[in-house]
C-alpha cells in the first residue's frame, strides 16, 4: 500500500465514542418539538450526516421546522452533550505513533467546527493536529465532502496521492473519493464492513492495531 504523508481523521466513532451525547441532544430536539422519540437504532443513523439532512429525511421535516429542531439539538449538546463523550482507547498512542513517524494529521469533521475544536481540547490531542476542520453553523459548509476540500485547501495538500482518509461512515468513504483521496474504514464507530466496502473503502482496518499496520507499512 502507498506509504501515506497526510492522515486526515473523522472525529465521531473514529476518534472518540460520541454516541451519548448525540442520542440525549437528540432525544432533547424530540420532545421540545413534542416528537415521538424514535428507537435508539433509528437515533443511531443520524451519526454521519449532517444534521439537516437526517432530521428532512427521517422526519420529513420542512425547512423552518429543521432548522428549530436543530436548534434544540445544539442548545442540549453545547451545554452538556460534547461533554457526554469518550476517547476510543487507544487513541492517544496511536496519534503519538503516527506523529512521531512524521505525519501530518488532519481532522474532517462534520461536526460544527466550533465543537470539534472545543471535544480535541477537552481530551486534550488538538496539538497532535495541523489543521482541525468542520462544519460551520449556517451549513455553508455542511457535506463531508466539503469538510474535507476544505481540510485540503487550508493545510495546502494539492497532491491527494498520499493522503488518506480514516472515517467510521460510508459518508467518510464517499467524501473522500469526491475529493480523489483513498480511504480507511474504521470499525470502532457506527458503521458496518458491508456499509464501507460498498461505498469503496480501500481498506478497512477492526482497529487501531490493524489502522498502525496499514499506515505505518
Amino acid at each position: 500500500m502507498t506509504n501515506y504523508q497526510t492522515i486526515i481523521f473523522d472525529l465521531d466513532g473514529t476518534l472518540t465514542d460520541s454516541q451519548t451525547g448525540i442520542i440525549n441532544s437528540l432525544a432533547y430536539a424530540f420532545k421540545k418539538l413534542g416528537l415521538a422519540l424514535p428507537p435508539k437504532s433509528d437515533l443511531m443513523t443520524f451519526i454521519g450526516p449532517p444534521l439537516s439532512q437526517s432530521f428532512q429525511d427521517f422526519c420529513g421535516l420542512s425547512e423552518s421546522e429543521t432548522q428549530e429542531a436543530i436548534s434544540y439539538y445544539r442548545q442540549y449538546f453545547s451545554d452538556n452533550g460534547w461533554k457526554e463523550n469518550r476517547l476510543l482507547p487507544g487513541t492517544k498512542e496511536l496519534l503519538h505513533d503516527l506523529k512521531d513517524a512524521g505525519k501530518t494529521l488532519l481532522v474532517a469533521s462534520s461536526k460544527p467546527e466550533v465543537f470539534v475544536k472545543q471535544i480535541l481540547d477537552y481530551f486534550d490531542i488538538s496539538s497532535y493536529f495541523t489543521v482541525i476542520a468542520g462544519a460551520t453553523l449556517n451549513d455553508s459548509r455542511s457535506q463531508k465532502s466539503e469538510v474535507i476540500a476544505y481540510v485540503l485547501k487550508k493545510a495546502g495538500i494539492q497532491n491527494t496521492n498520499r493522503a488518506i482518509m480514516v472515517g467510521d461512515r460510508k459518508y467518510d468513504v464517499e467524501g473522500a473519493r469526491a475529493n480523489s483521496l483513498s480511504a480507511i474504514g474504521l470499525l470502532l464507530g457506527f458503521g458496518s464492513k458491508e456499509e464501507l466496502e460498498e461505498a469503496g473503502a480501500t481498506a478497512i482496518a477492526k482497529d487501531f492495531k490493524d489502522l498502525k499496520k496499514i499506515l505505518l507499512n
